[in-house]
């Protein structure tokens, strides 16, 4: 071992030797050596880094940053340097956290550079217009825009949610006049569905730009069907119950339906004649589950069945007095007069539930006398009567009454009666 230490060439390699470790380790270690490639103190500059504000979003809004990107000036190795540029995780913050509503001029903190890098920001300070915010809850208009396919219509759109919430500075709070989401249904034959992004309006039309909307897109879906409207909904009512059984009422599990037909058709609809309920020999409480059927053509109702319950109660019976007798039908160039009864009037029994009878008057029914076509002289005519629903005459109650009818004589002129003066 001596031999080998006492050898000038021995010592000679391992000096070499030592000396490639110690430049291995520093080159790893970035250490500084003059002369070698990416180790030297360089400047560099990154435009356009745009300022982060750092604030309370659910309080307060930022209305303007002035300006709003500055430049920051790196200084240190090129390798470290290289590397900031290569990551990008680095951000310059505007601290506004302990200021409130109004204008401020504020410094500006780079923020996720290295320790061994000096940074400088320009400009160091920005302008900044802080506001509070105003939040509000509106409900979301969806506007329908485009024509659907040939004989289609589209219908009401159903948007998920219904409300969302519009967030703007306070000194425009008061002009959010609505949100509202455009969806077409240009030439579709079926529903259409959406994520519809939503935009604020004031009550001009005009888009508020600095409004934010939670959720800022909501789902929405526009039904294409057929032409549709909505009318009343007529049972027709045949027969009546027994003698000594009435109808105290009737209903009907809706009272409204939805047509769906041409547009033509629909246009001249004022109510729809759903299916006829049979009162005869009713004598109990009935309940009828009956489809609506299909007429005019008309493809389709909503909904297509009803429900009808009757109830039957025992009836009770009163005699309405005096009864004006009336015509119809009666020519305007004669003179029509009731000859018998002499008083022009009659009395009728009627039958119903008692509900319905108490509250019966002699002036709820008319007594009418059809005179049609019937020349001049006496005649006896059959009294018909229009009595109220549910309510019925009582039996063996089959009147008739005596007319005449005559020319009206021909009125007199006065002037005509009287001499000329010679």
């Amino acid at each position: 071992m001596d031999q080998w230490l006492r050898n000038t060439n021995v010592i000679k390699i391992v000096a070499l030797a030592i000396g490639i470790l110690l430049w291995a380790v520093v080159r790893m270690d970035g250490g500084s050596v003059t002369g070698s490639t990416g180790l030297e103190i360089v400047e560099q500059q990154i435009g356009n880094v745009s300022v982060t504000p750092k604030y309370d979003n659910s309080t307060f809004f930022v209305e303007s940053i002035d300006p709003p990107q500055v430049t920051v000036t790196l200084s240190g190795r090129e390798s470290v340097l290289k590397k900031v540029m290569n990551t990008g995780n680095f951000s310059v913050e505007l601290d506004l956290t302990k200021v409130g509503k109004g204008e401020h001029v504020l410094p500006l903190t780079p923020v996720g550079f290295p320790s061994n890098v000096t940074v400088k920001v320009t400009p160091a300070t920005v302008r900044v217009v802080i506001d509070e915010k105003g939040n509000k809850s509106m409900p979301v208009t969806i506007n329908v825009t485009g024509i659907p396919g040939v004989g289609l219509k589209a219908g009401q759109p159903v948007v998920k949610p219904k409300q969302v919430t519009v967030s703007v500075p306070s000194r425009i709070y008061d002009k959010v006049d609505s949100v509202r989401a455009d969806v077409n249904v240009e030439k579709a034959t079926s529903a259409v569905t959406k994520h519809a992004t939503l935009q604020a309006f004031d009550k001009d039309g005009n888009v508020i730009e600095t409004a934010t909307i939670s959720p800022a897109v909501v789902d929405v879906e526009v039904p294409i069907t057929s032409p549709f409207t909505l009318v009343p909904l007529q049972i027709k009512l045949v027969g009546e119950p027994p003698r000594g059984f009435g109808v105290a009422s009737v209903r009907q599990s809706t009272d409204k339906v939805t047509v769906y037909g041409a547009q033509n058709v629909l246009d001249r609809m004022e109510f729809y004649e759903g299916p006829q309920v049979d009162l005869t020999n009713l004598k109990a409480d009935e309940e009828f589950t009956l489809t609506i059927p299909l007429r005019n053509d008309v493809k389709q109702l909503d909904p297509d069945k009803v429900t009808v319950s009757v109830s039957i109660v025992p009836s009770v019976t009163k005699t309405l007095e005096a009864i004006p007798l009336s015509f119809v039908g009666q020519n305007d160039g004669f003179n029509t007069k009731v000859v018998l009864p002499e008083s022009g009037q009659l009395n009728l029994t009627v039958e119903g539930a008692p509900s319905i009878i108490e509250k019966l008057k002699p002036q709820d029914v008319q007594a009418i006398l059809d005179v049609s076509n019937l020349p001049p002289g006496k005649h006896e005519v059959s009294v018909t009567w229009n009595l109220p629903t549910f309510v019925k005459k009582g039996p063996t109650q089959d009147f008739k009454a005596t007319v005449e009818i005559s020319a009206k004589a021909e009125a007199v002129n006065p002037a005509a009666a009287t001499p000329a003066a010679p």
